[in-house]
């Protein structure tokens, strides 16, 4: 499960401190999002289990409205930095996730990002209050 953070969010530019270097213990590993060459905002999961979790098991995105999925993650990024920075999960959380509520990312990305939390409940068994099983199939 170390190897979480390979497996999720990685929005283009991971901005993590690099293996090689030793962690500065006032630095802070964290997922940032940016914008992908055609200037809107993406976000790749690098497991193929995610990929498989969106079309067979996650809801499809039409289910979804993007203030819904807006609302939604801005509560589930929260959660999710608060148990990062308590040190609860560490064997699933090994960063924190940049997530600006005002900023517009479109429907796709705030899809995906809702999966992430939906896939960790899924794969991990991680239950987050901002999730319900309705959320998967």
């Amino acid at each position: 499960m170390k190897k979480f953070i390979y497996l999720i969010l990685a929005f283009s530019i991971i901005a993590c401190v690099p293996q090689n270097k030793p962690q500065d213990s006032s630095s802070n590993p964290e997922i940032s999002p940016s914008k992908n060459d055609d200037g809107e905002w993406d976000l790749q999961v690098i497991d193929t289990q995610y990929d498989y979790f969106l079309n067979a098991i996650a809801k499809p995105m039409n289910m979804y409205s993007e203030s819904y999925l807006k609302n939604k993650n801005t509560f589930l990024v929260n959660e999710w930095n608060s148990y990062y920075y308590s040190g609860k999960y560490r064997n699933v959380i090994e960063s924190s996730i940049d997530y600006d509520p005002q900023e517009n990312y479109g429907l796709k990305f705030e899809y995906k990002l809702y999966q992430v939390f939906a896939y960790v409940q899924w794969k991990y068994g991680l239950r987050m209050s901002g999730l319900s099983g309705a959320d998967i199939r």
